[in-house]
């Protein structure tokens, strides 16, 4: 089967978190024999502020991770028929331009052969509904929806049966526990400011917990302003910047724990759907503290794939507990990576993503060869 993919970025995984699910995926194609290849904007801006932040050495983790992958840019006056010539699946992005994501259905209206899918993976669909709305879908066979309640969202706007839930997963060839462990120490929280979509939170179920459990707080992500980084300063927790996320396991692998803390949209609006940083940190055999979130589609068992806390003072022991007891941290540590093995990887989804190509009456058959996805121009 060949694979078309329209993403943001393949390259950039600075504030992009759907290039970490993306690239494990199309990974997974490809050792599968399957022709993939990947289309991104020229200019993106997930890339550009990876560039300006970090420069082309920002991109070495990503290559050296990623040897089976690479993009190619395309122009806003692109040959888009030309692009998706011989496909027979094609997946676009809900970061793309709307211009694209109508041109690609017009395409499959006009006669394209291949079966072509739209992917959201995004709260906008309940915080900013007329946004996606405004996207032309016609020609569209279904949609990828990454969470149970944003399907029941495209069902009310009338896709009914050709929603397909796809939840993110882990890329277990990346993330995966160190093969010889070394010291650990303190926590560190992988995560972008935002949109002060969670600032109290971070504040209660993350820096005072810190704080008062006595250990040192790593912090990496993007975009925190000068009020965020006064905060970090006032609870001594030390600001990391960007990280490259192909380097996430090995800072994983320096830390005690963990701690999960959902933006409020994903739990008032769309429960259900974790963060793909709780796949990644579970894969990595890492301790993780999640502050309340729905598990509604049972993806794990709280309590026992992860501890949770209700409250900040929960947190806190919590965390004083998991630093006291080497024991606890196994166990949490061996029970969460034992479900992502079961359940929750990159090749469970591609193999879902295989099926749902296939109810739509794609060939899924694997290519008479694996190649290379197409060289990025």
């Amino acid at each position: 089967m060949k694979v078309v993919y329209f993403t943001h970025s393949l390259a950039s995984c600075w504030n992009h978190g759907n290039a970490h699910f993306l690239r494990g995926v199309l990974r997974e194609l490809v050792h599968a024999g399957h022709q993939v290849a990947v289309y991104e904007p020229a200019g993106s801006w997930s890339l550009e502020n990876l560039l300006k932040d970090a420069g082309e050495a920002g991109l070495a983790a990503y290559r050296d991770a990623y040897p089976e992958l690479s993009s190619t840019t395309y122009a806003p006056n692109a040959d888009l028929e030309g692009l998706v010539d011989g496909a027979d699946l094609v997946v676009v992005h809900e970061w793309n331009e709307p211009w694209l994501v109508a041109e690609a259905g017009r395409i499959r209206r006009s006669g394209g052969r291949f079966r072509l899918l739209f992917h959201d993976t995004h709260h906008r669909a309940v915080s900013d509904p007329n946004a996606i709305r405004a996207f032309d879908l016609d020609g569209y066979d279904g949609v990828l929806a990454f969470g149970e309640t944003l399907a029941e969202v495209y069902r009310s706007w009338g896709w009914g049966q050709h929603v397909f839930v796809w939840h993110e997963a882990a890329d277990v060839r990346l993330f995966h526990p160190p093969a010889v462990e070394t010291q650990r120490e303190g926590l560190v929280w992988i995560g972008n400011w935002g949109d002060g979509e969670r600032t109290e939170e971070l504040e209660r179920f993350l820096f005072r917990p810190a704080q008062e459990s006595g250990l040192p707080l790593d912090i990496h992500g993007v975009r925190y302003p000068e009020e965020a980084l006064a905060t970090l300063a006032r609870y001594d927790v030390r600001y990391r910047g960007w990280l490259p996320n192909a380097a996430a396991p090995a800072v994983f692998a320096r830390h005690l724990a963990t701690v999960h803390v959902p933006r409020r949209f994903y739990v008032d609006m769309l429960p259900g759907i974790p963060t793909i940083r709780v796949f990644e940190a579970l894969a990595c055999g890492i301790p993780l503290v999640s502050a309340p979130w729905s598990d509604s589609e049972h993806l794990f068992t709280p309590g026992k794939d992860f501890l949770v806390a209700r409250d900040g003072a929960e947190m806190t022991r919590c965390l004083r507990a998991l630093a006291a007891d080497a024991a606890l941290r196994q166990a949490f540590a061996e029970r969460g990576l034992s479900t992502i093995l079961a359940r929750h990887t990159c090749a469970h989804r591609m193999h879902e993503l295989l099926g749902f190509a296939a109810r739509l009456g794609a060939d899924v058959a694997p290519s008479t060869a694996s190649v290379r996805l197409e060289t990025a121009s």
